[in-house]
């Protein structure tokens, strides 16, 4: 199981604690891999950026402009979090139905 977000961030510390078998990647250091990315954008489309985060408020309208995978890329931090790989089904954020599948 592979936990993609941000180490700072409280919902993906939450999630660590209750996952313990999950290998955490840090998307500001480390990034998301492309393969992996195109896919979570197939499956979740634009939900996959957070429009609600800092990153997202800091981007210019000619950024934000942008196709959104391209952003990704370019501003990993405005992906929506966590998202959970696990035997290669995604899972995006931390509601009912993911603590569910996964717990």
């Amino acid at each position: 199981m592979t936990l993609y977000g941000l180490k700072n961030c409280d919902t993906c510390r939450k999630v660590l604690k209750l996952l313990e078998n999950a290998n955490f990647i840090d998307v500001r250091s480390e990034g998301v891999p492309e393969e992996t990315l195109k896919a979570a954008f197939e499956q979740f489309g634009a939900a996959l950026a957070n429009t609600r985060s800092t990153t997202w408020r800091n981007l210019s309208d000619e950024e934000r402009a942008k196709p959104v995978l391209e952003l990704l890329v370019e501003h990993p931090a405005l992906m929506k979090r966590p998202l959970i790989e696990q035997g290669g089904v995604l899972y995006l954020g931390w509601d009912k139905a993911t603590q569910a599948a996964l717990i």
